[in-house]
């Protein structure tokens, strides 16, 4: 008669975290505020499944360990980005004004007064 052995699982959230991960990188440059979301939330859920895996490590894959540390270090670039891209267009705001960010000629306005100083 042989023992069975328990079978390795999945972390519940490591392919979530991983793609949250991802996709924050990208997105901070078009929609920062929604790679912001994404990075925290992935960054939460890793410290969730973090917890699970360092309670009993033998009952999950070390394949989806990894892929929970590898969304773990993007959602990190992606939160870095995220703030560094937010920071500046806070900063472009200021310098330039809102009405810039949309009007060409105001931008070229605001250049030219810029360079006249």
């Amino acid at each position: 008669m042989e023992l069975e052995q328990n079978p390795q699982i999945k972390l519940p959230n490591a392919t979530t975290v991983l793609v949250l991960g991802i996709t924050s990188i990208p997105m901070c440059c078009c929609i920062n505020v929604a790679s912001l979301a994404m990075a925290i939330i992935a960054i939460v859920l890793y410290n969730k499944d973090k917890a699970l895996y360092l309670a009993n490590p033998q009952a999950y894959t070390a394949s989806s360990y990894s892929n929970l540390k590898a969304g773990n270090i993007c959602a990190i670039i992606g939160l870095v980005l995220s703030v560094l891209s937010l920071l500046s267009t806070v900063w472009f705001v200021m310098m330039f004004g809102w009405d810039a960010l949309w009007d060409p000629q105001v931008m070229q306005d605001a250049l030219e007064e810029l360079q006249n100083r």
